[in-house]
């Protein structure tokens, strides 16, 4: 055989390798898109509630991040605004907050009735805010009703507001009742997260180490 024929033979195989690999490498950078999108889901984003009528509108947002622990106070804040935008602080608002535990009859009396306060939060100033310690994890309805102050210009409100409450570290992990008390749940103590980059960086590192293997082989 020619060495002519020979380089022919030569170029057409490593024609063939590059072929399909090419397409071997856009598995792989595909695999590696999943593996990060499905670490960044570990922990879900958050929103805030909102609530509107006709002529105001609401917004809820308990620290942290909406997410409160039974056991632990959390800073609670309601943003009202009127419709277009403007905000309506504490000083004029004759509002009342009442915390209920899930599932409760009307007219029953609230679990709680915090106290509201100003509070500067985010983008908005005086606004009603109060501190809750939800007593046990559970389902509770925060229960916001206000009506304007002497020269304030709004109608009436009442939102209602339903919220999830996880097992804190505060939790008597003995007691299995659940808020309402009409069925059992078991309280955990709470454990410690693994951090997103410890999750992370050994799944990387284990495609990285496939990915230079099959490079080698490929050569």
């Amino acid at each position: 055989m020619s060495p002519l024929t020979n380089h022919a033979k030569t170029t057409k195989e490593k024609q063939q390798v590059y072929s399909y690999s090419v397409p071997a490498s856009k598995y792989l950078i595909l695999l590696l898109g999943c593996v990060a999108l499905s670490t960044t889901d570990i922990y879900p984003a958050t929103a805030h509630k909102v609530e509107t009528t006709p002529d105001v509108g609401a917004t809820l947002h308990i620290e942290p991040n909406d997410n409160p622990r039974a056991g632990e106070s959390t800073i609670t804040w309601f943003a009202l605004t009127r419709k277009g935008g403007k905000v309506i602080p504490l000083v004029q608002c004759n509002c009342q907050l009442a915390v209920y535990a899930q599932p409760h009859t009307p007219g029953e009396p609230a679990l709680l009735e915090p106290s509201l306060k100003p509070v500067n939060a985010e983008i908005y100033q005086g606004i009603p805010g109060a501190d809750i310690t939800f007593p046990k994890p559970g389902i509770y309805q925060l229960q916001l009703s206000g009506k304007p102050t002497s020269g304030a210009n709004f109608k009436p409100f009442e939102f209602k507001f339903e919220v999830t409450v996880a097992a804190g570290n505060r939790v008597d992990t003995q007691n299995n009742q659940n808020v309402n008390n009409n069925q059992s749940v078991a309280v955990e103590t709470e454990s410690n997260s693994i951090p997103l980059w410890a999750i992370a960086i050994p799944i990387v590192a284990i495609l990285g180490t496939v990915f230079a293997i099959w490079q080698n082989k490929k050569r």
